[in-house]
């Protein structure tokens, strides 16, 4: 029996269309110009749709535990402040997670070639040079330099494999999907 067992429900995207994709998936890598800009890949474009509000459709923000930088679509960047609202307004501890998830987020749309403009202080935060890579990571992207991004990919299969972590089939469905290992099943 795995140690670690999530499950994996059947969940509907915030405002997802039949039949449209609606998480990011895979790992893409993209130049990023003198000016900041880098195109984010068509399949996450995809992802993307314009705010209901009318405002930008993506959030970009540092990430608070890796070095890269994570790409919400707006709508789930707005479910943040649902468990923060949940905490003590005058607590430290709301103040310290209001200010790691709001004080560096950046609103942005693509333009009509699919560039957004990363800014300096996040470029800095994730280590960027010429080379980015798009990480896919369902309901979010992730932005890393491509070395690092791949140390993280691997580490993360290696911890996985060595927890023996697995995730559950949907709530309707309790079987339990074989642990993520790229080696065979021992007998």
């Amino acid at each position: 029996m795995p140690s670690h067992v999530y499950h994996w429900g059947t969940h509907q995207a915030i405002g997802s269309v039949p039949g449209r994709m609606t998480q990011f998936l895979g790992t893409h890598l993209n130049r990023l110009d003198a000016k900041g800009r880098v195109s984010i890949p068509a399949s996450f474009r995809a992802v993307l749709r314009p705010d209901a509000d009318g405002g930008p459709s993506l959030v970009l923000r540092p990430s608070h535990t890796h070095r890269c930088i994570e790409g919400w679509p707006a709508a789930a960047f707005r479910t943040l402040a649902i468990p923060l609202n949940d905490l003590d307004v005058f607590s430290e501890e709301h103040d310290e997670m209001a200010a790691t998830i709001y004080a560096d987020a950046c609103p942005t749309d693509p333009d009509r070639e699919g560039r957004i403009v990363l800014p300096a202080n996040l470029v800095q935060h994730a280590g960027l040079g010429e080379s980015v890579s798009f990480m896919g990571a369902g309901r979010i992207f992730q932005i890393w330099e491509p070395q690092a991004g791949e140390r993280f990919r691997e580490e993360a299969r290696s911890r996985t494999n060595t927890r023996r972590l697995t995730l559950r089939g949907n709530r309707n469905n309790d079987e339990v999907l074989p642990a993520l290992s790229s080696e065979a099943p021992a007998a």
